[in-house]
């Protein structure tokens, strides 16, 4: 089994979109509507679905808000350089809720942002990750 992709409702489509692709830097794979069902389903990520976990974003055309209720956590993402990317999404007109820097009770440097529908992003810096990250990383290098 591999995991395929994580699917978040967002209220502004083209909102999202703009969020995803020019500020955290996601490509657009692929965008359908459903006339029918009147939604649309987009599909963006950092590599072709074929080998890389994507976001399905989904728009319901009657929809423009969601709550996001409490048992939703976060999407991580894995960044080289925290300190830029938080400086460049603050750049986009991006909001960061969290400035880049150790997690509590631990080394791993981390920081949030949020999307236009108020999911969190956590934001990894590589290499500070806990040990067995960094020993996976080890062994394949």
């Amino acid at each position: 089994m591999r995991m395929l992709h994580t699917m978040l409702r967002v209220g502004n489509l083209e909102a999202s979109l703009k969020f995803y692709c020019d500020v955290l830097g996601m490509k657009l794979l692929r965008q359908k509507d459903y006339p029918g069902g009147k939604f649309t389903l987009a599909f963006v990520g950092y590599g072709d679905e074929a080998n890389h976990t994507v976001l399905e974003l989904t728009y319901n055309w009657d929809t423009d808000h969601y709550d996001i209720g409490s048992g939703y956590g976060h999407v991580a993402l894995g960044v080289e350089d925290i300190y830029a990317t938080c400086n460049g999404i603050k750049e986009m007109g991006g909001k960061v809720t969290r400035e880049p820097g150790p997690m509590k009770h631990g080394s791993t440097v981390i920081a949030f942002v949020e999307d236009p529908d108020g999911y969190k992003i956590e934001l990894i810096q590589l290499g500070t990750q806990g040990s067995a990250q960094k020993e996976v990383a080890e062994a394949t290098a």
